[in-house]
């Protein structure tokens, strides 16, 4: 019994650890990653912009939903390994730039990722930028030093990258 209530403490000082960590990191972040895709500008717009089509080239999506525009903004909703997420555009300068916000406030995080289309030739470099904010601290715990901030941006990028070079490990950088 004694050594039930030693492992009890040990495993209720590592949460409480865990939490004081947590509470100590700031709620916002920023992270990027970017890869360069062997395609022209257009084709990669048309590919990001294309949320119906989600689940044919993303692993983390089974499905997506187009929702009725709200304040002007085009609205959808992802469902996959990420769970269910709602997103609007909030801006979006063809074959240039995009930025998409979590619109879910119910959720334990939110942010938004801002997708830059970088001609280079007959390539283009696409970096996402994450401003993420994690609400709850146990979350920004395992947000920061278990998952990385930039692990959802990296699956995303490798998704892309290899629905255009069929590339199993393309070259990340940040």
């Amino acid at each position: 019994m004694r050594y039930l209530l030693i492992a009890a403490a040990i495993l209720g000082a590592l949460v409480l650890l865990v939490l004081a960590i947590g509470w100590s990191l700031p709620v916002q972040h920023t992270a990027a990653s970017e890869v360069t895709i062997n395609t022209a500008v257009g084709p990669l717009y048309n590919l990001i912009t294309d949320v119906e089509r989600y689940p044919q080239w993303r692993r983390s999506v089974e499905r997506t939903e187009r929702l009725p525009d709200s304040a002007g903004k085009t609205r959808f909703r992802e469902v996959g390994s990420n769970g269910t997420i709602l997103y609007e555009v909030e801006s979006a300068e063809p074959n240039r730039r995009i930025i998409t916000r979590i619109a879910d406030r119910s959720l334990p995080f939110g942010g938004s990722w801002t997708y830059e289309l970088i001609p280079r030739g007959d390539s283009t470099t696409l970096r996402i930028t994450e401003n993420g904010e994690v609400y709850n601290p146990l979350f920004r715990f395992v947000s920061r030093f278990v998952m990385g901030h930039t692990r959802t941006i990296d699956a995303y990028l490798r998704d892309v990258a290899q629905h255009f070079d069929s590339a199993k490990d393309p070259k990340l950088t940040r």
